[in-house]
């Protein structure tokens, strides 16, 4: 059976990356991006998602994060179109579970006051749809706030700069809604772990279509 597995190097004036990943991995993870909350967050996706993930990032982050955060999303996306190859067998659509009743196929993740849903599906066709976090994403920090902790200061922007990064290269339907939430860390942290959880059951091999695409077109 094929090693479904990806390495890459991307070079900028911007950013230095090198990524490792492994689809059907253990949830191991090695992250240096330079911003700690940021790590975190990778790490815990690679965690939930199961996959192995090594990404080290050398960013201009004398001039801010965003160059860091949205080139990794772009590597990343890269990387899993690599190592999906031609996506035969795959189940495509990531589901993950709901905490009301994990047989109805959302990808509900709850953190304690908060709940993030995210759905993917790996269709070859790039589209972020972002909802419930617009009003957050560029909403003006006081330097109390910024000095409050890390998860205030990387703003909800950013994260939805590398989903977006993600969903042009991996070219997938990425929806990601927040419900409902108030604690910054809580909320990025459901963002990440439901995308994790959805990418997951996407990228699982069902045996019943070994070998074949999960589309009636031919192609994804």
């Amino acid at each position: 059976m094929r090693q479904r597995q990806a390495q890459i190097k991307r070079v900028t004036k911007e950013t230095r990356i090198a990524l490792k990943l492994k689809l059907d991995g253990k949830g191991r993870s090695s992250i240096r991006t330079g911003i700690p909350f940021f790590d975190h967050m990778l790490a815990l996706f690679a965690k939930h998602s199961v996959v192995d993930l090594n990404l080290h990032c050398q960013g201009d982050l004398a001039v801010d994060a965003h160059h860091t955060v949205e080139d990794c999303g772009l590597v990343l996306g890269h990387a899993f179109a690599q190592a999906l190859g031609d996506k035969k067998g795959i189940r495509r659509y990531g589901a993950g579970f709901d905490p009301r009743n994990p047989f109805t196929g959302e990808a509900f993740v709850p953190m304690d006051e908060c709940l993030a849903r995210c759905v993917i599906d790996f269709s070859g066709r790039p589209c972020l749809v972002w909802r419930g976090l617009d009003g957050l994403a560029y909403k003006r920090l006081s330097r109390t706030e910024k000095r409050q902790d890390m998860s205030t200061a990387f703003r909800f922007g950013l994260a939805r700069e590398f989903f977006q990064g993600f969903a042009n290269e991996a070219r997938c339907n990425l929806h990601l809604e927040l419900l409902y939430g108030d604690e910054p860390h809580h909320i990025v942290e459901a963002v990440f772990k439901a995308f994790g959880k959805a990418v997951d059951v996407a990228c699982q091999r069902d045996p019943r279509i070994a070998g074949r695409l999960p589309s009636t077109k031919g192609k994804l």
